[in-house]
């Protein structure tokens, strides 16, 4: 069955960085492109980062953009979230999202905690 996986999450003081992986499985992971999502509490679930399924195309939110890095490996059916300089306000539940638009088929993990905190 399709399965995506994150993990990577933790607690981290401001300025500090973390990487977060998603490893997927039970679907063809280079038909899709892939993005970070992150929900804080009582905020909407907001877009953080968008690959495409080669990775030649990425976007970024404004509020992240300059401090992480979206990168994938298709041949580990893996993407991965390289997080710089965070802040307190980067506190979040991070969810790994697979999306392949022709077809219409959207997948979400589990999700992996965040937490920015002195």
């Amino acid at each position: 069955q399709v399965q995506l996986v994150e993990s990577g999450g933790g607690l981290v003081q401001p300025g500090g960085s973390l990487r977060l992986s998603c490893a997927a499985s039970g679907f063809t992971f280079s038909d899709y492109g892939m993005s970070w999502y992150r929900q804080a509490p009582g905020k909407e679930r907001e877009l953080v980062a968008y690959i495409s399924r080669t990775g030649r195309s990425t976007n970024y939110a404004d509020s992240v953009t300059g401090r992480f890095i979206i990168s994938r490996d298709n041949a580990k059916n893996t993407v991965y979230l390289q997080m710089n300089s965070l802040k307190p306000e980067d506190t979040a539940m991070f969810y790994c999202n697979a999306e392949r638009s022709i077809t219409g088929s959207r997948y979400w993990g589990q999700g992996t905690q965040v937490t920015v905190s002195s």
